[in-house]
Order: structure tokens, then sequence, then C-alpha cells
């Protein structure tokens, strides 16, 4: 993993095309080491969460190379390696595990970032008729421990819910993920692919909840 830091430390004051062409044997050997590790990762969670059973490696991690045409920023390079684990790869609309890797900024996520209208319509309502079990899931002290909540919001609570209830903030919730940011050191471990395991199992009980509402209405949803 050193080679990973190392290579994205070098890669940042130097994201330019002929830089990476020169370095593109190093590039092409972390980005070997970091599938290696998300393939063990994958096996990991399989172990706690069924629907990861047979997810690959290729349809989980996301290019290097950045979309640039509506950004002020034109590096044409990414300055880490991410991979998001979900039954179907990267692109469906399920709640997953997300694997980031970058110097000094390296972090666990997982849940549902960027719901279609219909998703977070339907996610909103079932989190309302399920309002304990939801509450439950993300007031676990031990999931807060660790975990910070994505704070895009409505400014007001919508109109079709109540505004006084215990659950009526969570309702004004864009995205439903969860994020942890830890020491690039956590990742350098011999026993990183382990105690990663373990962190991602602690949002396996949302991502549980947030999927039986993307399985229920599976067809309108492009599963």
């Amino acid at each position: 993993m050193e080679d990973i830091y190392q290579f994205f430390k070098e890669l940042k004051p130097n994201n330019n095309r002929e830089w990476f062409q020169n370095n593109k044997e190093r590039f092409l050997y972390a980005k070997d080491v970091f599938e290696d590790f998300i393939q063990k990762i994958i096996i990991e969670i399989s172990k706690f969460d069924p629907t990861i059973s047979g997810v690959q490696v290729k349809e989980s991690v996301f290019r290097i190379y950045r979309d640039v045409r509506f950004s002020h920023d034109k590096t044409p390079y990414k300055t880490h390696f991410g991979a998001f684990i979900v039954k179907g790869g990267k692109t469906n609309p399920r709640g997953g595990y997300y694997v980031h890797i970058e110097p000094g900024n390296s972090l666990l996520a997982g849940g549902i970032w960027n719901p279609s209208p219909a998703l977070l319509k339907a996610l909103r309502q079932d989190i309302y008729e399920n309002a304990e079990e939801y509450l439950d899931i993300v007031e676990n002290p031990e999931l807060k421990r660790y975990y910070i909540y994505d704070d895009e919001k409505l400014a007001k609570v919508p109109t079709q819910f109540p505004s006084n209830l215990p659950i009526s903030e969570w309702l004004k919730n864009k995205r439903f993920t969860l994020a942890a940011y830890f020491s690039d050191d956590l990742f350098k471990g011999e026993d990183a692919v382990e105690k990663i395991a373990e962190l991602l199992k602690l949002l396996y009980p949302l991502n549980r909840f947030l999927n039986h509402t993307v399985d229920e209405g599976s067809q309108k949803f492009s599963l």
C-alpha cells in the first residue's frame, strides 16, 4: 500500500499527461495492488452481507481519469483510488460500501449517495413508516463513534410529513450516506483488510434497510 500512497503524493503536484505517461508502470502496479486489496475486502464483506457475494472488482473500482467537461479544474487525473462495492456494480442505485485511498484523506463510507427523485421519495416514505427501526440503526453509538452523516439537506421537512417528530429531521436528507475518515496507517497495516471489513460491517444495517426500499421498487429504480 505504501507504493499507492507514494504514487499519489507525487502525482498531486505533477498532474499532467506527460508525468503520468512517464510513470505509467508505477500507476499500473499501484492499480493492481489496490484491486487485489478490494478483492480481499469483497470476500470479507460477503461474510456478513450475502448480496456482495459474486461482486467483481472490475465493476467496483472507479477509473483514475477525471471527467473535466464541466469542471473548472482541468487536471486529468484523480489523486486517489476509490471503489464502491455493491450488488450490480458501482452505478447501481443500491446502498453499498465505499473505500477511498488518498494521502491524508483516506476514508470509508456507505449508503446511497445520489438517489433518483423517485427513489428519494420512496426512501423518505419508508423511513417515515419505519421510523423506530431507522432511528435504531442511525443512532447506534458504535456507528456514530466512527461515521458522520451527509449534511446535504432540504431547508424544511417535505410538506407531506409532520415536522415535529423524532424522525422529521431525517426526512430532509437528500442523500443517505455516512463517511468515516481514518489515518492512512489503517490502510497500510498488515491486518488492514480485517479491520476495514469490521468498520464496513457497521454500515450493513443501514444498507439492508435502504436496499429493501430499492428492491421493492426495482422496476422504477433501474436495477
